[in-house]
């Protein structure tokens, strides 16, 4: 008997085409960085994606802020000088409906599957790459103080 070697052809063009760009990164079989690049690479990889991302993070959120922080005080002005009037009953009622559903939701503790399934792929990426996670953590802090 002569044995019969079939084998299956795998389309990675196909394959990658039908999976999240988060799967292909954070996959548990996408191996570490550690496995690839040497401690200095990784710390400057790290770093310098950190720092961009951080200082990003700063002006985004400084923008942020100040709109945020506009659109109150134009509604104020808007509220004193009478071109809108505000229902502060509806909106404690709404609040107070906010706060118990709030409570709610976080009495049980639970996260959903999907949820919890996400944390653990991203716990797993975070212990296969200390170094990387270090240097970007350092460089996110940097670019948040600049």
């Amino acid at each position: 008997g002569a044995k019969d070697d079939t084998f299956n052809v795998l389309d990675l063009a196909e394959y990658t085409k039908n999976r999240p760009w988060w799967r292909k990164m954070f996959a548990p079989n996408s191996g570490s960085s550690a496995e690839k690049y040497n401690v200095a690479t990784q710390l400057v990889i790290g770093g310098v994606t950190g720092w961009c991302t951080g200082f990003i993070f700063q002006k985004v959120g400084k923008l942020a802020a100040t709109a945020v922080g506009g659109g109150f005080f134009l509604l104020q002005i808007a509220n004193h000088t009478g071109y809108i009037k505000v229902d502060w009953n509806l909106v404690q009622r709404d609040m107070d409906k906010a706060k118990q559903q709030l409570k709610f939701h976080t009495s049980g503790n639970k996260m959903h599957p999907e949820v919890k399934s996400r944390v653990d792929e991203v716990v797993i990426f975070l212990k296969k790459n200390v170094i990387l996670t270090g240097g970007f953590a350092g460089g996110f802090l940097l670019g948040m103080a600049s």
